[in-house]
């Protein structure tokens, strides 16, 4: 996410830093490279420009030019800058009515149906209670898309083919079903097509607290000339999906600004869980290589949290076993690939491109599901046949099932230690601090 963009501007803010004391011609130039650096990344001139104006006005004052630590004073006000550029508060969902209405509009091929199920799971993950509707007479098989999705997010579904005559049997239904949110796919508008009329008039009659906007983050700062001609469908809120994908950031800092509408959720990634709120100061962090450990250990008690509080039980017990091994790995798998969580993380931006990581992590759950239950939970048992049918069902080796069971026979020596230690029960696992 903003590969390019993050590596010019940690490039220029460590070349600052190892100047020590800054001088105004300095500053300027840092200046230059992140505004040549934001121009690059597809971010629109006019957003660059302004973001710019905001920070030579505070960074050229002596609290910059003055401070024993003039480029951290300057990396400081870029970061509140970009955050304010992207909207500076996270918003939220409005979620209005009884039921509350989510209308959910955009180009074609921008995501929207995939983003609807995400949405469905992401709610239900709240405690809310939503239904999908398709409202989508034009393209094939749109309703067997989102009814799939519907299935997968284990969320009821319902078919509005005549939207206008329709819909009112699907508002029906959620209220019966005790549903108190729908969400409502419509069609993929075709570029520099407006959006169809019955569109407007489903707003004017059916008042949908939300009306989300569903845009392709790569298509950059393009975005907010195509956002244009949904505005008058009084858009409350942008879903910028494909933002894993996004290796420039232009969509993300120009929406905001460009269209004067919040970006309030973010797709990163394919899976139905890859959906998440959009908080600007966390990605001004991100975009500064400062990474996001907030939004890492949010993320790992949504997917993972059951599992690695168990898991850190069975470690004071001293208790754990590769069985409890391979359940945390399946449980963090569910929260994002090892890449994606590690760029959270400030200063592993690099080991998380790392292909042969993830990779190793495949194996090691071959590994391990290529066990018995008995030889996950007793490994001393694993001998010379043992491993070599566990090599061959695993597709590895017999060296790397060797390897795995020696790094885990450390790590319950380690465990051992710690027990002996008496290691306060809020240090073993950081989701329990």
């Amino acid at each position: 996410m903003f590969e390019s963009l993050t590596e010019r501007l940690t490039q220029i803010f460590r070349n600052l830093g190892g100047k020590g004391k800054l001088s105004e011609a300095d500053v300027r130039a840092g200046l230059r490279g992140i505004r040549q650096a934001l121009l690059a990344a597809d971010v629109h001139w006019q957003v660059a420009r302004e973001l710019l104006g905001r920070v030579e006005e505070q960074a050229l004052g002596a609290k910059v030019l003055q401070s024993l630590t003039p480029a951290q004073q300057l990396l400081a006000i870029v970061r509140q800058e970009l955050a304010r550029t992207m909207g500076g508060q996270a918003q939220s969902l409005r979620l209005t009515g009884r039921p509350a209405t989510v209308l959910v509009v955009g180009p074609a091929g921008g995501g929207k149906t995939t983003t609807c199920g995400k949405l469905a799971r992401w709610l239900s993950k709240k405690g809310r209670h939503p239904l999908l509707v398709c409202c989508d007479p034009q393209r094939p098989a749109a309703a067997e898309q989102l009814a799939t999705l519907a299935r997968q997010v284990e969320v009821p579904f319902h078919n509005a083919p005549n939207p206008e005559t329709d819909f009112p049997a699907a508002l029906k239904k959620a209220r019966q079903e005790l549903r108190d949110v729908v969400i409502v796919d419509t069609p993929g508008v075709p570029p520099g097509e407006a959006p169809p009329g019955w569109l407007a008039q489903f707003v004017k009659v059916h008042s949908p607290g939300d009306v989300l906007l569903v845009l392709d983050a790569l298509t950059g700062q393009e975005a907010a000339q195509i956002a244009a001609g949904f505005l008058p469908l009084g858009v409350t809120g942008v879903v910028l999906t494909k933002l894993d994908g996004d290796a420039r950031g232009g969509a993300a800092l120009s929406i905001p600004a460009r269209l004067g509408c919040p970006i309030v959720l973010v797709g990163v990634g394919e899976r139905p869980s890859d959906l998440e709120p959009f908080y600007p100061q966390r990605m001004a962090d991100r975009i500064l290589g400062l990474g996001d450990l907030q939004g890492l250990v949010e993320k790992l008690e949504a997917e993972a949290g059951q599992e690695l509080q168990r898991a850190a039980t069975r470690v004071r017990e001293g208790s754990f076993t590769l069985e409890d091994f391979l359940a945390q790995l399946e449980a963090v798998s569910r929260a994002g690939s090892l890449g994606q969580l590690l760029a959270r993380i400030p200063g592993l931006r690099a080991q998380a491109e790392e292909p042969e990581l993830e990779a190793e992590l495949r194996r090691t759950r071959a590994i391990i599901q290529s066990m018995t239950v008995e030889e996950r939970r007793n490994p001393h048992i694993i001998g010379g046949s043992r491993k070599r049918r566990i090599a061959r069902g695993s597709g590895t080796s017999v060296q790397e099932v060797n390897r795995l069971l020696a790094q885990f026979k450390e790590a319950q020596k380690l465990m051992r230690r710690m027990r002996r230690a008496r290691v306060p029960p809020k240090f073993s696992h950081p989701l329990e601090s």
